[in-house]
């Protein structure tokens, strides 16, 4: 009688190459990466078609003018990934944009009681509509929807329907100022330090708690390519007149919510609410406080922007903020936030700021009519939601 033996399949052994490609690509966010890609090309076309799309001066352009949607969108990215959706973030930027103008040309009041009464203006409007939502369980559609209305009636009442002007030279320099060649270095600098503290900081407690840890090459490409879109983008800001304020402003706030969002219980618990409502009440989370306190931070993050909007234009105007709240959530969604809940980053809803900025920047630089900035942004956005109904489908067979 022949034996046989029982021999084990001998496991294979990635070699460098396929360990490298898995560090960098294995667990990469395809749908941001997707944007990245869609971003490059885009500003390819543009800069073929238009070469002065590519200019130091009309990019710097660029950013300062997708700061507002970037803020509105850092804001709203907490919102979606809690299951709800926030209308009236454009029309806050119209009438907090028009307290202020009031507060400054109309009272004399100095700078900083304008900006701290525009911020608190925005973080109350912001609250009420999350206790109507959280509290009195009224869908968050309707409730900012009647408040995208009842805020600009409002901002049409208090004004007279007239442009206020704003002439304080220390509102003025909040969306207009660029800050010297000198200071983009050393914020640079700090830029890059901190990608290579935060790449050895993340390996190092990986390694503490015995998670698997990527290849050191694969994260030093990373680190490396960071770095240099970084210093990219201090060197063409710089070209021209430095950086622009309003992008400091950008910066700041996605730092902030990037680590509010990833790095506090307070960030757990809305994407949990967001994933699965019920389990996240049988956890004991406190849902009502939470939706509340996203509603908040959304109205005062419009405050901010509308603090910069009115300050790039130097005046307040009726019109300030329309359709904002629309570019805020296309941002989030192309971004890769999902609007069933549960998913959603700040980094992606700033790519999607960018991608929506671009198109509008290239588009008018090139003569189109307005109308047709509409058309490809709403197909974009459309086309933004199926890729992720379609993900999640995939996901879910």
């Amino acid at each position: 009688m022949e034996l046989q033996k029982n021999v084990q399949p001998q496991a294979e052994i990635p070699d460098a190459k396929s360990a490298l490609w898995s560090g960098l690509f294995g667990k990469m966010d395809v749908r941001a990466y997707t944007m990245v890609g869609a971003l490059i090309l885009i500003w390819v076309l543009f800069g073929i078609l238009d070469p002065t799309f590519l200019t130091a001066r009309n990019l710097s352009n660029l950013f300062t003018q997708m700061s507002v949607t970037s803020i509105l969108a850092i804001g709203m990215v907490l919102v979606i990934v809690a299951g709800h959706i926030d209308l009236s973030v454009g029309s806050i930027v119209g009438l907090t944009g028009g307290i202020a103008a009031i507060f400054s040309n109309w009272l004399g009041l100095p700078a900083i009681v304008v900006i701290l009464a525009t911020l608190a203006a925005g973080a109350v409007l912001g609250l009420v509509q999350g206790w109507l939502v959280a509290y009195k369980m009224v869908p968050a559609f309707i409730v900012t929807l009647g408040g995208m209305m009842v805020f600009r009636g409002a901002l049409m009442g208090i004004t007279g329907s007239m442009t206020i002007p704003v002439s304080d030279p220390v509102l003025a320099l909040l969306g207009n100022a660029y800050f010297a060649p000198g200071f983009g270095i050393v914020l640079g600098v700090l830029a890059v330090g901190l990608l290579v503290w935060s790449m050895f900081n993340k390996r190092r407690s990986r390694q503490k708690y015995g998670f698997e840890v990527a290849s050191l090459a694969a994260d030093v490409i990373k680190v490396a390519a960071l770095s240099l879109l970084v210093v990219v983008f201090v060197l063409v800001m710089n070209a021209y007149k430095g950086i622009p304020f309003p992008i400091i402003f950008v910066i700041v706030l996605a730092a902030v919510f990037y680590f509010l969002s990833k790095k506090t219980t307070f960030g757990r618990h809305i994407y949990a609410i967001g994933g699965n409502l019920e389990a996240a009440r049988l956890s004991g989370i406190n849902i009502r406080r939470k939706t509340m306190l996203i509603f908040l931070l959304s109205g005062l993050l419009s405050s901010i922007a509308a603090i910069v909007l009115t300050s790039r234009l130097a005046s307040a105007t009726i019109t300030a903020g329309n359709m904002a709240e629309m570019d805020a959530i296309a941002a989030c969604v192309i971004g890769g936030t999902s609007l069933m809940g549960g998913a959603g980053t700040v980094l992606g809803a700033l790519i999607g700021a960018l991608v929506m900025t671009s198109l509008d920047n290239g588009m008018s630089l090139m003569g189109l009519e307005s109308f047709w900035q509409y058309v490809v942004k709403g197909s974009i956005l459309v086309f933004a939601v199926w890729l992720d109904i379609s993900n999640r489908r995939k996901g879910a067979n």
